[in-house]
């Protein structure tokens, strides 16, 4: 019996030993298992993270290069633009003469007169009237309520008598306040009222002494264009300068080259004078082109050669002069003026001197009835200028004079 206790007992000890190196076996796999999945989630996260990283240096690589392309595109587009510019400029400055052959340079005097509905002699903010005054909101006029009879049977009647003799003066109060309040509101409208009353009996003043004004005006502007008109057709000096004034006004030229004009006419002649100012070479144009590189990223100038700057300024001085002949006998349809004498010059910086000086580049004078006989849209200007006998610089880029004296009358 106490053998098969003993053996019982033992085999239990065995058991739990068995179980016992079981559990630490699994729980060695188990820690190994875990070590082993830590380690797998590690590299799992580590390769992840370098996907990551190489996903945002390859997104930056692409945006930058995506950046990049733009900037690239945009100078390309500015530089193109700054091109497109230049060659109008450029354009501009050889159709100097073309550019007037297609209008009519004649001034219509009669259209010069004005008229009271002119547009341009409206005084809006003079024809609109004053604005009323802004609608001040009237308080709400205070109502008596008295109160009901309190219930209750001892003193309930000197109660009552007492709430209603409050109401009655809580409203009294309220009815001085409102009085007053409506009294200001009354005096604010009639001082509202008062100012917008005289505010527009000063603009219909000012409105009818500026139509009055502006009546005289046009009164004043029609009589002189009467007088211009009668002058111009007697050939007087005064009248034929203004008319060629306005003819040279509306003459417009590039606004990248602008020129001046003067004169003087000889009614014993009947000869005009004419000097025409033109810019100096130091402002005239000399880009060639624009480009834009892409190793140094910037944009720079390709100057024009030497030659082809002095042949376009030439050139330019030799079309104003064949223009200026042009509209101003286009525009005399009377043939008053039988002749012109012209001179083209600049003013700039004369190297010898180190001054501002005035330089003639061509001196030139064309008789009415052989000038319009030319066909100007074919001829090249200074030929024509030859033909007419002119004296022309050699090199008016280099601010060399021509010789203005004995011009040949054509």
């Amino acid at each position: 019996m106490a053998r098969s206790v003993l053996s019982a007992l033992n085999q239990s000890m065995r058991a739990m030993e068995r179980e016992a190196i079981r559990r630490r076996r699994a729980a060695v796999r188990e820690h190994a298992a875990a070590i082993r999945r830590a380690e797998q989630a590690q590299k799992a996260e580590e390769r992840a993270n370098k996907m990551a990283a190489q996903a945002a240096l390859a997104d930056r690589k692409r945006l930058e290069r995506e950046a990049k392309a733009r900037h690239i595109a945009a100078m390309e587009a500015d530089v193109e633009e700054r091109n497109t510019g230049l060659a109008s400029v450029y354009d501009d400055i050889a159709c100097l003469l073309i550019a007037t052959l297609g209008v009519d340079d004649f001034v219509d005097l009669e259209a010069l007169r004005r008229k009271a509905g002119d547009p341009q002699l409206h005084r809006r903010d003079l024809e609109e009237a004053t604005p009323l005054p802004v609608e001040i909101e009237e308080p709400e006029e205070p109502e008596l309520v008295l109160p009901k009879p309190t219930k209750g049977f001892f003193g309930r009647k000197k109660k009552h008598a007492r709430d209603i003799k409050a109401a009655e003066a809580a409203y009294s109060a309220a009815y001085a306040n409102w009085e007053g309040e409506m009294e200001a509101i009354r005096n604010r409208r009639k001082k509202d009222a008062d100012r917008y009353a005289n505010a527009e009996r000063d603009r219909i003043a000012r409105l009818e002494k500026e139509r009055a004004r502006v009546e005289a005006e046009i009164v004043e502007h029609n009589e002189r264009i009467d007088t211009l008109i009668t002058n111009l057709g007697y050939g007087t000096p005064e009248a034929i300068h203004e008319y060629v004034s306005i003819v040279v006004a509306n003459s417009v030229y590039p606004e990248h080259f602008q020129v001046q004009h003067s004169f003087t006419f000889e009614p014993a002649s009947a000869e005009l004078k004419m000097q025409v100012l033109v810019p100096a070479p130091s402002t005239f144009p000399s880009i060639k082109a624009y480009k834009y590189k892409k190793q140094s990223d910037e944009i720079t100038t390709v100057p024009l050669p030497q030659k082809e700057l002095r042949d376009r300024y030439s050139n330019a001085i030799h079309q104003v002069a064949i223009r200026s002949f042009h509209e101003v006998f286009e525009a005399d349809r009377r043939g008053i003026i039988r002749m012109i004498s012209l001179e083209v010059g600049t003013e700039d910086i004369v190297p010898a001197i180190g001054k501002m000086s005035y330089i003639p580049f061509l001196a030139v004078a064309a008789e009415r009835d052989t000038f319009i006989e030319f066909d100007l849209s074919a001829v090249i200007p200074v030929e024509t200028l030859k033909h007419l006998g002119a004296a022309i610089s050699k090199n008016p880029y280099g601010l060399v004079a021509a010789s203005t004296t004995g011009i040949r009358r054509s």
